[in-house]
């Protein structure tokens, strides 16, 4: 300890926050030695909430009004209920139980009657919750990553992380006797985020998008231990996901000629499919009047 204590400068929680340094900690999870320390050193100096961007505004950690996002989906979270969990985290506000909130995107008002906060295994029924908090909703399909909860305005939260995969694999149904299997497991998976579904034109084709190898692993080992559905993957030569936008007739004469790289997302919506760098930039100047984005945050 007197050797770290010469070596290093007393810790300062400010680079911290800012991301520019790490605090590292002694110890052993098994015997017991130091977890208090790293707890209670965590409450001490973690972030307080922030404030954060919405489309129409800045929403203020400290209002009274409640709002809040979905950050991540998980299906099967127990697997012998077949639930799926939506998280939420508070930005402002208070959540209360049995209360009704505004889902901007449904624009319908929905209230929960068994929300939870999870630690470790254990999950428990809350009451209530506040900004910084994350709680579990039940879903029964009504949630995608990025909707916002309020207590009545009109605005959704930005910025939050969307990507553009750059690993693209079709995915090839190995028992046809578990089609409806394989169709409701991979669009509950790819709701979690973590992958991306595009559907060609005529609706048979199937792609995965990832930004690494392991998800397409982790997603075949799912679907085939949760959905009985057996499956492979094919690699495609893509090289990056674009949603397209511009004028209707553009669009339409863009998808003629380029069928083969341009498909839907789940919401409907148009992404071509570069197999280069160089296609891309190719298709960009010799089509003005289509934009190219590479993230769908721009059809909120």
């Amino acid at each position: 300890m007197e050797l770290i204590e010469g070596v290093y400068d007393e810790f300062d929680a400010q680079p911290y926050l800012e991301g520019k340094l790490a605090p590292v900690f002694f110890g052993s999870a098994v015997n017991n030695f130091g977890v208090k320390d790293l707890l209670d050193t965590f409450v001490d100096i973690a972030p307080v909430p922030r404030d954060r961007e919405a489309s129409t505004r800045e929403v203020k950690a400290t209002e009274d009004k409640f709002s809040g996002f979905i950050f991540k989906i998980h299906a099967n979270l127990d697997p012998r209920h077949r639930d799926r969990i939506a998280f939420l985290r508070v930005c402002s506000g208070k959540f209360e139980r049995n209360k009704y909130f505004h889902h901007v995107r449904l624009d319908k008002d929905v209230r929960f009657a068994n929300p939870y906060t999870f630690l470790a295994r254990e999950k428990n029924i809350v009451d209530d919750a506040y900004p910084g908090d994350v709680v579990g909703l039940f879903d029964t399909g009504n949630f995608k990553i990025g909707d916002t909860l309020t207590e009545g305005e009109d605005f959704f939260f930005t910025g939050i992380p969307s990507f553009s995969p750059e690993l693209f694999k079709e995915l090839v149904n190995k028992d046809p006797m578990k089609t409806k299997q394989l169709e409701k497991g991979i669009s509950q998976l790819t709701d979690e985020g973590v992958a991306q579904l595009f559907t060609q034109h005529n609706g048979n084709r199937k792609i995965i998008g990832c930004v690494g190898d392991l998800q397409f692993e982790v997603i075949q080992y799912r679907l085939l231990q949760e959905y009985g559905a057996s499956c492979q993957f094919n690699t495609l030569p893509f090289y990056k996901a674009c949603w397209i936008t511009g004028d209707k007739k553009k669009l339409e004469e863009f998808t003629r000629f380029k069928g083969a790289n341009v498909v839907q997302d789940k919401d409907g919506h148009l992404v071509y499919l570069a197999q280069s760098e160089w296609y891309l930039n190719t298709e960009r100047a010799n089509n003005p009047d289509i934009e190219f984005h590479f993230s769908s945050e721009i059809h909120k």
